[in-house]
């Protein structure tokens, strides 16, 4: 098993952060292209604790050599299984995902979380802190070496995917941080005008 972590400060509230998720895979983010689909299988809260918890089913195209899919059949479409946990009391965005393809040869688990960077934010200016682990497995038998390989090159893969990652998201966040600042500006022109009427 070999394990993948990084961790990272975004310069924005939990709640802008919190929000935009939703918005991660959406046209704003030019990183995400390989995401197909986002299909929300269940979504509810929990009535006692509060807590959002949603599935979703990622469809996504990856870049697989030929050789592999020679070998080991299937296509270059893998779908990912997400659970993610909404806690707004505690300010924490949790989400844990796990592959589905090709899950009898390699098993990746990777847990994500927000929560505010109480150590890097100010007064009227606060941060969201990103932490992220993937546990990687290659499940193929006693090869220990071809075990290995598969692992590093996995590890290296999160490792490329991580900072395009967090690039797209950077510019989910901008983008959402624009629009509703605007939806803001219009909503209170609004209300000065019906107030005017009403004077």
């Amino acid at each position: 098993m070999r394990v993948f972590s990084s961790s990272y400060t975004f310069d924005y509230s939990w709640a802008e952060v919190s929000t935009a998720n939703w918005l991660k895979y959406c046209p704003w983010n030019q990183k995400s292209s390989h995401v197909v689909a986002v299909d929300t299988l269940s979504r509810h809260v929990d009535p006692a604790t509060g807590i959002l918890r949603t599935e979703r089913l990622i469809t996504c195209t990856q870049t697989c050599p030929d050789w592999v899919l020679a070998v080991l059949g299937g296509s270059n479409t893998s779908y990912v299984y997400e659970t993610s946990y909404v806690d707004t009391e505690a300010k924490r965005v949790t989400m844990c995902s796990t592959n589905l393809t090709w899950s009898n040869l390699l098993s990746v688990r990777e847990t994500v979380v927000y929560e505010p960077d109480e150590s890097k934010s100010e007064p009227g200016h606060e941060r969201t802190k990103f932490e992220q682990e993937a546990r990687i497995t290659a499940l193929c038998g006693g090869w220990k070496k071809v075990k290995a390989k598969i692992e590093e090159a996995s590890v290296e893969r999160f490792r490329e995917n991580a900072k395009r990652g967090r690039e797209g998201f950077e510019a989910v966040l901008e983008m959402s941080r624009r629009v509703f600042g605007e939806e803001r500006e219009r909503e209170a022109r609004e209300r000065e005008e019906r107030e005017i009427v009403h004077a």
